[in-house]
């Protein structure tokens, strides 16, 4: 591979926040989170949670529904509710309510154009995200860029756990140092991938990101956490992958 990245075969995104504004959908949804805030306050919690499990609920792979019946048990807990109840108000409040409003989300600039371009240099394309992304892809305009769509959900364990990065390197089919993994989160998305072996980069919007100097913060633990490259603007990755 030409550019930066010698040996690169494959870069996998984020979807929330890296492809497009995640903000815009959270104003669209601002309603729902004033009418239920008990609700989503849990799940924020529930969410925290797992993230900082390293391992599936169930100490191994599970499936998406075993996760969601765990998701869904603490939720419950927290609540003093029945998890049936629970996770039915989940699908309908979380994994379903923001498809209506999905449809005017805009991309980033240069998203597409990015992906065509990695895809003609020969690169495989994987989307790696902890909300299910398949239905996203489709109302962004994006089917037919990924060769891999996977949820963290779906493999049982939320970024930075190293199992869903293990999911993403065995069905990209490469090695992880031939992955570069994009994503707007240094705790998950470039912890998770760098400990997983990955290449990482990371897009921030700030005028102050210039797209040549990594970034760095203390993750949990008081470890670092450092991207290999930042980013504002999709042309500064395909230039940065692609030279």
């Amino acid at each position: 591979m030409k550019g930066n990245l010698p040996g690169l075969k494959a870069v996998a995104f984020d979807l929330d926040g890296t492809l497009y504004p995640n903000y815009r959908l959270y104003c669209r949804l601002l309603l729902s989170f004033l009418v239920h805030p008990r609700f989503f306050y849990a799940f924020a919690r529930v969410r925290h949670r797992l993230h900082r499990r390293e391992d599936p609920p169930s100490g191994g792979p599970v499936s998406g529904a075993s996760f969601y019946d765990v998701q869904a048990a603490m939720m419950g807990a927290a609540l003093g509710q029945d998890p049936r109840q629970v996770k039915e108000q989940a699908e309908r409040l979380i994994y379903r309510c923001w498809e209506a409003r999905f449809s005017r989300i805009r991309l980033f600039p240069h998203v597409r154009e990015t992906l065509s371009l990695f895809r003609g240099a020969g690169l495989k394309l994987g989307l790696l995200s902890d909300f299910p992304p398949a239905r996203k892809v489709s109302l962004l305009g994006l089917d037919g860029f990924f060769d891999v769509l996977l949820s963290t959900e779906d493999t049982g364990a939320l970024k930075p756990s190293p199992v869903p990065f293990a999911a993403l390197t065995a069905a990209l089919s490469c090695g992880p140092g031939e992955i570069l993994y994009v994503g707007n989160s240094l705790r998950f998305d470039a912890a998770g991938a760098g400990a997983a072996g990955m290449k990482t980069a990371l897009i921030r919007r700030s005028i102050l990101s210039t797209g040549c100097c990594p970034a760095c913060s203390r993750g949990p633990g008081g470890f670092r956490v450092r991207a290999d490259f930042v980013f504002r603007d999709y042309r500064q990755l395909r230039e940065y992958v692609l030279g």
